[in-house]
């Protein structure tokens, strides 16, 4: 996920609780039995085919963003790339369908369920009698236990990144048989269908040497439709071939080559015709559609649009006027083509050659979110925390993101869970939507007058904020004054390919440690681990109508309070891609401004933006992208947990990098994840979801738009959304066939 708002590798939304009673009512009633996941906002596009219509054989070039440091899921620089090659090559007792929830691997499992729970929690998995390694060994109790053990947390030899849920376990052992395995838990544990996904052999498992060394660099034993064949770090790539030993449906591909290549080249490398799947940012979608003659800026299968009928530029889009967008959504095209420049017969055959894709679109399993430090600082006052989530227009800027790329602009309405997944209901009426009076009402009531006197000093205005006189660094702009605290709109005037946003780990570095017991360098998911690692230039942005203004007369007096002018430090990235995000920081600014808030805009390099200001708290505002998980009472718990003082004094965040929080929200999750009722585990969950809402900690968006450049003859492949990808069954149509209406036909 790009860098969709900066935020730490590990940086998790902040989680905080309002006591105030006159919200104890709203709060609870926000979770009721009735089941309000809905449907996923946008379906899956990844033009599903019969496998029967589809060819045998056949190699998938796919760009990722590297070849991995390690291909141990479980260590702490494990990236995406490590993910995806451990889904095609390792065993899953669970996947995830395209409404997010876990679902059997019927390759692997007969059956997994609860079969005792008094006096513990019992676990009973009866494996494929099929099931083995590539080397011939069943897969069996051994390889369970072995997992069990390197990540129970118990022994520190083993580098583990993680132990959420294998702390929990007690014993494993045999079952009745070979192919019957029995998990017994110390404590009950409501998120079991997260372990084992994936499984590694106990060669790997077994001894710390094993763990920390043993497949970092390859993976000898696998099993899964693919083996890895190859690992060329060289040249950036790694081979998947199909697995020989595998019992399930057989791959349709014979090979999968997935190769390192930058976002920014990937235009050029599909021109080139040397891609058959790749995900890009608008700007190249625009390209696609433009050599496909479509006009607006995405078009494809499931859009509902024609070249013809797209919006041509955001202004269209959010109806601010023609012409008012052409020249920044223009600009992205033209960067995109100029990765395609050369003598004429080149140009027009790479035009011809990116006729052959299509861009399929969905919507990723993560959300943009506004956060707010609430260490200190005016946004210590929770008053003031709701203050700046009733001032922004939730709606306004999903539909600047969104509806460009013809995707469904609705705002997130959870921090737990997005729509369609089990846990998710819009709790957001809990906080109130966007109301000016209401912001206004909420700062005079916590103190900040308007007009009211301000301290001068050499510099001029004191500002209230974190940071409020703190110089940007050194080589870095700040997009706005120091001391007078007046917003440059300078930022606001260019259109971005990418929306900018950091998402949780993604910078593809350990943040610093945080007091004693920081444990989780990177954000890993409880289903299989998986990272999200920096992508520049991935999908997604605000398309601002270049230039445009503030409304005349839309700020209002300068807010003080004891001294000190009301003015809040954002802190936003400086490298490429980040434009879009700006546009989104902008926006934001001046929906403040309209309550009387001040902002000072401070960008600063990607690679101190996390560890230097989010995970250290130096800043007020900021937006990054966070990763949706299908067990949020085991993945959210440590983003919300109260920060607790350490024996040496300092603050200990875990994940909590807003750092409010409190013992109600605590409670609630680990309540949540000690249940074995489901609903009542969901009900927990809004609850605290509510509450969160209430606290103001942080805004959720946005859901952040995923764009796939994909040869059009290619099937079961590109924009995933929730769906784990069933790799067996991807590859390219039989030649005159065509794309069948029922994809679970075998």
């Amino acid at each position: 996920m790009s860098h969709d708002g900066p935020g730490p590798r590990a940086v998790m939304r902040s989680v905080a609780f309002l006591t105030a009673g006159a919200l104890a009512v709203p709060l609870l009633s926000a979770c009721s039995s009735e089941d309000e996941a809905g449907k996923p906002s946008a379906a899956q596009d990844i033009a599903p085919a019969a496998r029967a219509l589809i060819a045998d054989g056949g190699t998938l070039r796919w760009a990722v963003d590297a070849v991995p440091e390690t291909f141990n899921t479980f260590q702490a620089d494990a990236d995406a790339t490590t993910t995806r090659v451990a889904q095609a090559v390792l065993p899953s007792m669970y996947r995830l369908d395209a409404t997010g929830r876990p679902r059997p691997n019927p390759d692997f499992l007969e059956s997994a369920e609860v079969v005792d729970t008094e006096p513990k929690q019992v676990v009973l998995y009866r494996l494929d009698q099929q099931a083995v390694w590539s080397d011939g060994r069943e897969i069996g109790a051994a390889d369970f236990a072995a997992q069990w053990r390197a990540l129970s947390g118990k022994d520190s030899a083993y580098w583990t990144a993680r132990n959420a849920g294998y702390d929990r376990i007690e014993k494993i052992e045999r079952g009745a048989n070979d192919l019957e395995v029995r998990v017994t838990f110390a404590r009950p544990y409501a998120d079991w269908r997260s372990l084992f996904s994936p499984l590694y052999p106990k060669d790997v498992m077994g001894t710390p040497d094993a763990f920390n060394d043993g497949a970092r660099r390859k993976l000898k034993v696998t099993a899964g439709p693919f083996a890895v064949k190859e690992v060329d770090r060289e040249n950036d790539r790694i081979r998947l071939t199909r697995n020989p030993r595998w019992w399930g449906r057989p791959a349709k591909l014979t090979e999968i080559e997935l190769t390192a290549v930058p976002r920014d080249e990937r235009a050029a490398r599909l021109a080139d015709g040397d891609l058959d799947l790749a995900e890009i940012d608008p700007a190249a979608a625009r390209a696609i559609d433009s050599a496909a003659g479509a006009a607006g800026p995405l078009s494809g299968p499931g859009t509902g649009r024609t070249g013809a009928k797209a919006p041509r530029s955001w202004a269209v889009a959010d109806g601010s006027g023609e012409g008012a967008g052409d020249e920044g959504a223009a600009g992205e095209e033209v960067h995109a083509r100029e990765k395609l420049r050369g003598p004429v017969a080149a140009r027009e055959r790479q035009q011809k050659e990116l006729r052959g894709y299509e861009v399929r679109r969905s919507l990723e399993p993560a959300y943009t979110q506004l956060a707010l430090n609430g260490a200190d600082g005016p946004l210590a006052d929770e008053r003031v925390r709701r203050a700046v989530a009733r001032a922004i227009d939730r709606e306004e800027l999903a539909k600047a993101v969104l509806k460009p790329l013809g995707l469904p602009a609705e705002p997130v309405g959870s921090h737990l869970a997005l729509a369609g997944q089990a846990a998710y209901a819009d709790n957001s009426g809990t906080l109130g939507g966007q109301d000016t009076e209401e912001a206004q009402a909420l700062l005079a009531d916590a103190g900040w007058v308007a007009g009211g006197p301000v301290d001068k000093g050499e510099k001029g205005e004191k500002a209230a904020g974190s940071e409020g006189e703190k110089k940007p660094e050194d080589g870095e702009k700040e997009d706005g004054k120091k001391g007078d605290g007046k917003k440059s709109d300078r930022d606001d005037t260019s259109e971005g390919g990418d929306d900018g946003t950091y998402i949780v780990g993604q910078d593809g570095k350990a943040p610093a440690e945080h007091g004693p017991g920081h444990e989780d360098h990177g954000r890993r998911l409880a289903q299989d681990g998986k990272q999200y690692l920096n992508r520049p230039g991935a999908p997604a942005g605000a398309y601002a109508p270049g230039g445009t203004a503030a409304p005349a007369g839309a700020a209002r007096e300068t807010l003080a309070k004891d001294g000190k002018a009301l003015t809040l430090r954002f802190v936003l990235p400086t490298g490429p891609g980040a434009e879009s995000l700006h546009l989104v920081a902008g926006r934001i600014t001046r929906m403040l401004e309209k309550v009387g808030i001040r902002t000072e805009t401070t960008k600063v390099s990607d690679e101190s933006y996390f560890k230097d200001h989010i995970a250290s708290g130096e800043y007020d505002l900021a937006l990054y992208s966070w990763p949706a998980s299908v067990f949020p009472a085991t993945d959210a718990r440590p983003i919300y947990a109260k920060p607790v003082p350490g024996a040496d004094g300092s603050l200990r965040v875990e994940q909590n990098y807003t750092r409010v929080g409190t013992d109600q929200i605590d409670q609630l999750f680990d309540q949540a994840v000690s249940t074995l009722d489901e609903k009542e585990g969901r009900s927990l969950i809004r609850k605290a979801d509510a509450r969160i809402w209430a606290a103001a900690g942080s805004i959720p968006l946005y859901q952040r738009p995923q764009l796939t450049a994909v040869r059009k003859t290619v099937v079961n492949a590109g924009a995933f959304g929730f769906q784990t990808p069933v790799y067996e069954d991807m590859g390219f149509l039989r030649k005159g066939a065509k794309v069948s209406a029922s994809p679970s036909e075998k």
